[in-house]
């Protein structure tokens, strides 16, 4: 599937140049229907565009089965910095416009939650509305994990639980459905990363009549699909992110730390970094926690040597799930 650069985004070349089917409106081959699929990004500014890159990505390695228009919109925030804001308003549709283009399907990003209560984060209220829209007026809504909290919330009155700790790493899954056409041409165990401080549990989803397909004793729910199983797709887990993405999640935490903005210096995201690099790793945190550094002079994090180590043991399953996804979206 050519993902189509109709408009100037930063990430249509960015994803050429790494050798995705990226093509101008002009070369989009004729013989291929269209799909147009709206991309509700909710990250926070630090990872609006890496967010983009990682959703485009998915979405490019499904396969030649259509010509995809994927135009990212953002709801009104007053928490937007003036470039994330420029940012926006240079290349994202905004949602009325989208209404009134019509979509095919809808993908709603995950969130860094801000509240306890979902209901009462700034983007609340717009999402939902997006969803629903979605729901009634495409023929697929796609949902990350603080959106598919949200969908359940919203629509079942399942409130997510609060961690005991953070639920962070990679994690190997069970398939529940082999037989299942998202699940065609994925073999278990599938791993998957989860960065999530809130989770909704396998029982509450079957008690709201959605059908889990992959989960782990460990981990918790990574997919499952509502009562119709075209119409809403539901990921607790990010086959989205990039191989560096938990180094660079672990990265910010530690700089929380050292900033005084976290209390405690934070554990390893589990079953992720390999031996030599959590030796590295424990080599800086003693430095750091040892030495009495000015914030100045604080020796870098070794963020170049890990990079090498961080490999990425999940992306090629989501990607046959997306192209099953988009798929049956293409040949309705």
């Amino acid at each position: 599937m050519p993902l189509i650069a109709h408009s100037g985004l930063p990430a249509f070349e960015f994803l050429r140049h790494e050798g995705c089917a990226v093509v101008a409106p002009r070369r989009a081959p004729r013989a291929l229907p269209s799909l147009r699929i709206g991309l509700l990004n909710l990250m926070p500014d630090a990872a609006l565009q890496a967010t983009e890159r990682q959703f485009l990505r998915l979405i490019d390695a499904s396969g030649s089965v259509a010509n995809l228009w994927v135009y990212p919109f953002a709801v009104e925030a007053g928490y937007r910095a003036d470039v994330a804001r420029a940012h926006i308003e240079t290349h994202y549709a905004t949602f009325g416009e989208l209404q009134d283009r019509g979509l095919d399907a809808l993908i709603i990003t995950g969130a860094n939650p801000a509240c306890d209560d979902i209901t009462a984060e700034p983007f609340w209220g717009p999402m939902i509305e997006a969803i629903d829209w979605g729901r009634s007026e495409t023929q697929s809504v796609l949902c990350s994990c603080l959106a598919t909290h949200a969908v359940l919330h919203h629509d079942h009155g399942a409130v997510r639980l609060e961690l005991p700790q953070r639920r962070w790493g990679v994690y190997e899954h069970e398939i529940l459905i082999p037989g299942h056409p998202l699940l065609a041409g994925v073999t278990a165990p599938v791993s998957a990363p989860h960065s999530h401080r809130y989770a909704v549990s396998r029982a509450q989803m079957e008690a709201a009549g959605l059908t889990v397909l992959i989960d782990s004793a460990e981990a918790g729910v990574h997919l499952a699909v509502g009562a119709d199983a075209r119409r809403l797709v539901m990921f607790q887990g990010h086959p989205e992110y990039d191989a560096v993405s938990l180094l660079k999640e672990y990265k910010r935490e530690v700089q929380r730390f050292l900033t005084g903005n976290r209390q405690s210096y934070p554990p390893f995201p589990e079953h992720y970094f390999d031996r030599p690099a959590k030796d590295r790793l424990d080599a800086y945190q003693q430095r750091v926690t040892e030495c009495d550094f000015e914030q100045a002079t604080l020796p870098a994090f070794p963020e170049d040597q890990l990079t090498p180590r961080c490999a990425d043991t999940w992306s090629d399953a989501g990607r046959v799930i997306y192209r099953n996804w988009l798929g049956q979206l293409a040949d309705p």
